[in-house]
């Protein structure tokens, strides 16, 4: 009696390997099909950016994040999410971030001051400051401490005005040290409804975008209704480039998980790796209809942005007052030296994305669609605070600052062009944690795109194998079935949001127009 059904489920298990057996075949060619040629709104094809970022970007960008100076990052995990009450932190143990000792900190990264850079503006600051101090003192001996205090609001507010992201303040007690080396990102298993609502957030209500219009497979949108491509593509250029920057990092973070995921655990020992099965999930146009090679694409644009920040950027670090002071003369002196060819390599790269087409309209005009623009951003900037894994918050902190402080650079180009060489400037100024954030943050888009070419490689290797009768040559490219149990359950990043049992009502305190109330 029971080997009927026993044959029944043989029958299905060789039919479902069949079935992947085919589609593994079928997927490299795919893929490859779909992200090449050039790409939309600007003048560069994908072939280029790889080859280029191959031989070019990715072995010095990987070389400078194990550097001293980009390999600590202060950072504040504990600010409360501002639009929402959290739902707790993850008690998943791969979502812990470990802060680094006090002690293990380099003393001129420990002892600097967050806009100081070299040794002698650092053992001056207590000289400046005093100075500073002298100079307040003599401005507000005839206010009243009420008008002190709203003085101190406008300070604040003028040195915000420049800023795409909302920054941590480095001298509070909760902000620590991080060694992003000891945490990487990787797949940790944060999933379901807080992480959907994070992502629903940035999405629905941040990307310029009216509610009658879903994006590609959110699953609260109704089966008619208006194409989002259609309303996309009718969209002004600087929104359009709004939407395909966060779709580009959504991407960019979903590789990252692929590239490093939990395979199997023997006895405590993690084994991370490439899965190919949450690869497929995530961005084959088959299983995402289409929206796994866009995605994609919006990656390479969103690398194309950042890697223009980084060379109109590149005055500002060749000055003699810039040496990423750590308190390690040699060591200071060779990541300048690779910081420097870092940029001069940017600067060779033939086909730049072209800034100067954004905001180029009436000069009125232009302004309010920039100040938008940048209130959008900073106001997705604030919702990082929201993520309850402590390591996909980490990154994900890291990262929009990351692109924030890009934006900021490709419009302060006037200011960077009249700094001087031998002071600070008043008009242009980065701190310590946005040149950290800027470099990692473009360090993780070289990575995405050199691991997009490790999967097609993979992918193509299966599919040899696949010929010969192997459907899974290797366990290091393979899933397992410990490593599936929970595959189909989206991550942070992932692209194809978990639906909630009970459906989430959309948060407008999110919206930009809440930008100034604050929790």
């Amino acid at each position: 009696m029971s080997r009927g059904p026993r044959r029944a489920g043989a029958g299905q298990g060789a039919a479902a390997a069949v079935q992947l057996l085919v589609t593994l075949s079928f997927l490299p060619s795919v893929v490859e099909a779909q992200v090449t040629g050039v790409l939309d709104d600007c003048l560069c094809d994908i072939d280029s950016i790889d080859n280029f970022n191959t031989f070019k970007i990715f072995p010095k960008i990987k070389k400078l994040q194990e550097r001293d100076y980009f390999r600590y990052y202060k950072v504040n995990l504990k600010r409360p999410c501002p639009f929402w009450a959290e739902d707790g932190h993850c008690s998943i143990k791969d979502c812990h971030v470990e802060p680094c000792p006090e002690s293990k900190i380099p003393v001129g990264i420990k002892a600097g001051s967050s806009n100081k850079y070299s040794k002698v503006a650092n053992s001056t600051k207590e000289l400046e400051d005093c100075e500073q101090a002298n100079k307040l003192g003599a401005i507000n001996s005839t206010l009243s401490n009420q008008s002190k205090e709203a003085f101190i609001d406008w300070a604040r507010y003028d040195d915000s005005q420049d800023h795409f992201c909302e920054l941590d303040d480095e001298r509070s007690p909760a902000a620590q040290y991080v060694d992003l080396l000891l945490n990487p990102e990787r797949y940790t298993g944060y999933k379901g409804s807080s992480a959907w609502r994070v992502w629903n957030s940035i999405y629905e209500e941040n990307c310029f975008k009216p509610r009658s219009v879903y994006r590609p497979l959110n699953p609260l949108a109704p089966s008619r209704g208006e194409s989002f491509y259609t309303w996309l593509e009718g969209l002004c250029l600087e929104k359009r480039v709004f939407y395909k920057l966060i779709s580009g990092l959504h991407a960019s973070i979903n590789l990252h998980l692929c590239a490093n995921y939990l395979l199997e655990e023997t006895w405590g020992k993690p084994s991370w790796g490439p899965n190919m099965k949450e690869f497929k999930r995530r961005f084959d146009p088959v299983e995402t209809k289409g929206e796994g090679p866009r995605r994609l694409k919006n990656l390479y644009f969103l690398y194309l942005i950042e890697l223009r920040a980084l060379s109109k950027v590149a005055p500002y670090f060749e000055r003699s007052i810039v040496d990423l002071y750590t308190g390690n003369v040699e060591e200071d002196a060779d990541t300048k030296t690779l910081l420097l060819n870092i940029f001069q390599d940017t600067r060779s790269f033939p086909m730049h994305f072209d800034e100067k087409s954004m905001f180029a309209g009436d000069k009125k005009g232009a302004k309010s669609l920039k100040e938008e623009f940048r209130l959008h951003f900073k106001n997705i900037s604030r919702i990082m605070d929201c993520v309850g894994c402590d390591k996909c918050r980490l990154w994900g902190k890291l990262q929009t600052q990351g692109l924030g402080t890009a934006l900021k650079i490709l419009f302060s180009e006037k200011e960077i062009q009249k700094l001087p060489e031998n002071s600070p400037s008043k008009g242009f100024q980065l701190t310590r944690q946005e040149i950290v954030a800027l470099l990692n943050a473009f360090g993780r888009l070289s990575t995405s795109i050199r691991e997009l070419q490790n999967f097609k490689v993979l992918l193509q290797h299966s599919r040899c194998h696949c010929e010969k009768g192997q459907l899974f040559p290797s366990t290091s490219a393979s899933p397992s079935a410990g490593s599936w149990g929970t595959a189909d359950s989206p991550a942070l990043g992932s692209l194809q949001p978990e639906v909630p049992a009970e459906p989430l009502a959309v948060h407008h305190s999110t919206q930009t127009a809440s930008v100034g109330s604050r929790k």
